[in-house]
């Protein structure tokens, strides 16, 4: 790595920090489930964007992934999360199953956004890819999920899950099925 790589790897970091405080900043502090009347009428981006801002709780399992959503978009939802020794395995690098789920966290809202009221979705299949391995020697990493193909009832999304310093990690793909909400 150059010392210009270096630089923007230190200047990616920080802005990763500082968008993530940010974010940390608004969201509720005790994650939960939202309930039927919270979600009832609102569009997939509609939950996620509510998620966001802290109207809804985040779900209990980005804190056990020590992660969190920092963008939401139409089609496209992006999570950083922290790949600390706590998610280690014997070998001393993080755990794949660590990888799969930032990915499929990622993917699955990126098909989320795209939904309508009253749909959900669940993921069908997992595929991904470890390009390399992580240790908490990388501060943050970034699992993007980007929608494919939204269909009525599949949608299929692909996602990268990389560090500040551009270096690949991971690389996923998904089907997920759409289900009507349950009431």
């Amino acid at each position: 790595m150059t010392t210009t790589d270096a630089m923007n790897s230190e200047e990616t970091l920080a802005r990763w920090q500082a968008e993530e405080a940010a974010v940390r900043a608004r969201l509720q502090t005790v994650p939960g489930v939202a309930s039927p009347d919270q979600v009832a009428g609102r569009s997939g981006l509609q939950i996620l964007e509510a998620i966001l801002a802290g109207e809804l709780p985040l779900p209990p399992m980005v804190a056990t992934l020590d992660c969190v959503p920092v963008r939401i978009e139409p089609g496209r939802a992006v999570f950083q999360g922290r790949p600390g020794s706590r998610y280690y395995n014997p070998m001393g690098t993080v755990h794949g199953g660590w990888f799969a789920t930032m990915l499929d966290t990622a993917m699955g809202c990126a098909v989320h956004s795209t939904l309508p009221p009253g749909k959900t979705y669940t993921t069908l299949e997992l595929k991904f890819n470890i390009i390399r391995a992580l240790t908490e020697a990388v501060p943050r990493v970034r699992a993007e999920g980007r929608l494919v193909h939204g269909g009525r009832r599949m949608a299929v999304a692909e996602g990268q899950l990389y560090g500040p310093d551009g270096k690949l990690y991971a690389l996923a793909s998904t089907t997920c099925l759409i289900l009507d909400q349950a009431s």
